[in-house]
């Protein structure tokens, strides 16, 4: 029987990678900037992509991307919006590369998706209200 040698687990490390991980999962529909991101974490932008994929076994714009397309299809299920109104809600600033990355993730297209995901679904929440909730429309201050 053999044994597996592992490394010690850097506690510290991992603290400093969930941050910036929390980071992400908090401001996913926005621009996020990978330099600011990486200096939240301690780290310098090349030496945060090589340890965040180490940990999570993809680099931190795949993970956001990934996050990204998950919202995408819960609003594809559910909201009365355009693809191209999702595309810009989840965070992407180009209709391609959002439907594209879809397709990556998905194996279909934004279109395809809601369509099937509608067969046999509930009615759909009007897009006034996702956008108004989304922070789509601000009040006006007095």
């Amino acid at each position: 029987m053999s044994t597996v040698s592992r490394r010690p687990i850097d506690t510290a490390r991992l603290r400093r990678l969930r941050m910036a991980k929390d980071t992400m999962d908090r401001e996913w529909s926005g621009p996020l900037d990978l330099d600011a991101v990486a200096a939240r974490a301690g780290y310098s932008r090349y030496h945060f992509v090589r340890s965040f994929k180490d940990v999570y076994g993809e680099t931190p714009g795949q993970y956001l991307s990934r996050r990204r397309i998950e919202r995408a299809q819960e609003l594809l299920r559910s909201a009365n919006l355009t693809v191209t109104e999702i595309c810009i809600l989840v965070g992407f600033s180009s209709l391609g590369t959002f439907c594209t990355r879809f397709k990556q993730v998905t194996g279909m297209t934004p279109g395809e998706f809601r369509g099937r995901a509608r067969e046999h679904g509930s009615p759909s929440i009007p897009g006034c209200f996702v956008l108004f909730w989304a922070g789509g429309f601000r009040a006006k201050e007095t």
